[in-house]
């Protein structure tokens, strides 16, 4: 059972020149997904990538990821400590076998 994506998730790219990279999702329409983890992916610019090539990894419970689902002004500096956050508490080897 594949688990659905949303707003504000945490994510790992699939596929890609980003493949490996965290993310969270800024929206979602049910086949793509705008990502962006505040640093090579900023909020200005967001990637566009198809579900199929996201794989799920956490909920984004993070203030980062309250921001981006009550709509307040997120920063790219809220994702990139959110996401350095999750990196330390779930470690690298856990993020890649979920890859």
């Amino acid at each position: 059972m594949a688990v659905e994506i949303r707003k504000s998730d945490i994510v790992m790219a699939a596929a890609g020149r980003d493949k490996g990279g965290l993310f969270f999702v800024l929206e979602t329409d049910g086949v793509y997904a705008q990502i962006a983890n505040g640093r090579q992916r900023r909020l200005e610019k967001p990637k566009t990538k198809k579900l199929k090539h996201l794989r799920y990894v956490a909920p984004g419970d993070c203030r980062a990821g309250e921001k981006l689902r009550t709509g307040e002004k997120v920063t790219n500096n809220d994702l990139r400590r959110a996401l350095a956050s999750f990196n330390a508490e779930v470690g690298e080897q856990e993020v890649c076998k979920l890859g």
